[in-house]
């Protein structure tokens, strides 16, 4: 979900720096939610872990150019019920970032756009989870539908975003909507996958007895 450099430039790209303060002032938010939740302890090695995991998740795992971005398996939901939303956030931004300056300076510019494009659906998973998970229901016990939902509302965000981006800097014109769209059909199959990792990761994280009570995952994870 990179967006190619060239994509928007000049003084557009002061929008993308309003976009990313909007969702760095709702992080702050939940930050200071969670760490009434689970202390600050519990908040930074969560935060630490998400951020190493997403580093992984953009140098080290395979990821294509297509259209106007790169298709990343980025596993933003399964971020979200490992951790919970204010670390998962933290650490897309900060695991971005770190990408950024050691190994794809070029990508710097585009910063702004790339975090936005990230968070913004990390906080639509909060919402819907909000909606289709049960207050007495644990993360880990979520089903594949469930899972499902919660993945494709992640990726849809990022492509909604992705074509904002790329309208909003090159406009709508035949070459635009095509690149676009293969950026979308792309992402099908991070949709498809996506979930599967969830449950297994969850089902890992269930089987290690005790992991609830070292503060390494958020504390909706394991119980309700």
């Amino acid at each position: 979900m990179h967006i190619e450099p060239g994509i928007v430039t000049g003084a557009k790209i002061a929008l993308s720096y309003a976009t990313a303060a909007g969702a760095g002032l709702y992080t702050l938010k939940e930050s200071i939610g969670a760490l009434r939740d689970q202390g600050v302890g519990s908040f930074l090695a969560r935060t630490v872990i998400s951020t190493a995991a997403v580093f992984v998740f953009f140098q080290v795992l395979p990821h294509y150019p297509v259209g106007v971005s790169e298709v990343h398996l980025i596993l933003g939901s399964t971020l979200f019920l490992l951790f919970g939303a204010a670390p998962a956030a933290l650490g897309l931004a900060l695991g971005l970032l770190a990408q950024g300056v050691f190994f794809a300076p070029f990508d710097l510019p585009q910063y702004g756009m790339n975090v936005t494009t990230l968070l913004v659906p990390l906080f639509g998973i909060k919402a819907v989870a909000q909606r289709i998970i049960a207050p007495d229901t644990a993360y880990a016990d979520v089903s594949y539908k469930q899972a499902l939902a919660l993945s494709t509302t992640y990726q849809a965000g990022i492509v909604i975003w992705v074509g904002f981006w790329a309208f909003y800097g090159q406009g709508f014109s035949a070459e635009s909507l095509a690149a676009v769209g293969m950026f979308g059909g792309a992402y099908m199959t991070v949709i498809i996958l996506e979930p599967l990792v969830d449950l297994a990761v969850l089902a890992g994280a269930k089987a290690i007895k005790g992991l609830g009570k070292t503060g390494l995952v958020s504390s909706r994870t394991l119980s309700a």
